[in-house]
């Protein structure tokens, strides 16, 4: 049997990217794109009706039951470790500095991308307000952590959708440098993206479906930003 090492599984990966994935994607990017972005925007507007004149559903309580079954000491600070990223101001002076490393890099390109994930805050903003939905209370979950504004779309799941995907855009530009230890940062993005999802419902500050409407606003967000990110890969 052929024995396959970090590096020839890498190797293996760019190859199929280069030779099947990439030529796949650039002739049918527009058919892609706009399916995916179709299905994602009807699947938010669906999710937004029903959160909108629904009350929090059987599926939205047993997951948070589920979830916060495994409540201890240890994840209880873990859990909050991680979603402290989402802070308004936390998740500001991490874009700022991300930035601000890619423009010394003489990287605009991937600043600006970064800088972009800000307007984040923005339409988490508006949504909530339109939509109006409150937190959960204490009469269906515990709640670790005290949160203000309304619940729907979380404000957090969409910050580490859009701020860790384009952290991912980056990595996959520049895969060939150090490809091994792009791979690990794009693990590690994705890791971000669940462990920010799931420490909100943990934490009793979002019901599943609010974590998931984040998700899917930060895949719309994604999906338009990386189509103009892509267009022009050389500068």
């Amino acid at each position: 049997m052929p024995q396959y090492t970090t590096k020839s599984i890498t190797n293996r990966f760019i190859l199929f990217s280069e030779q099947k994935l990439l030529p796949f994607l650039n002739k049918y990017k527009k058919k892609i794109f706009w399916t995916v972005f179709s299905i994602f925007l009807l699947g938010f507007s669906v999710l937004a009706a029903y959160v909108m004149f629904t009350k929090p559903h059987y599926i939205d309580v047993h997951i948070s039951e589920e979830i916060q079954e495994k409540q201890n000491g240890f994840l209880d600070s873990f859990m909050k470790a991680v979603s402290w990223f989402g802070r308004i101001r936390v998740s500001a002076v991490l874009v700022a500095c991300s930035a601000l490393y890619f423009l010394l890099l003489k990287r605009k390109k991937d600043a600006l991308l970064l800088l972009s994930t800000l307007i984040s805050g923005g339409i988490a903003w508006v949504l909530k307000t339109l939509i109006n939905r409150p937190r959960p209370t204490k009469d269906f979950v515990s709640i670790l952590e005290e949160t203000h504004y309304q619940s729907f779309p979380s404000g957090h799941v969409l910050f580490y959708t859009v701020f860790f995907g384009a952290l991912i855009f980056i990595l996959i530009r520049t895969i060939k440098k150090y490809p091994p230890l792009k791979i690990s940062g794009i693990l590690i993005c994705l890791a971000m993206i669940f462990l920010g999802a799931v420490s909100r419902v943990y934490l009793g500050a979002h019901w599943f479906t609010d974590v998931l409407g984040g998700f899917m606003v930060g895949i719309i967000f994604l999906l338009i930003a990386g189509n103009i990110y892509f267009q022009n890969s050389k500068t």
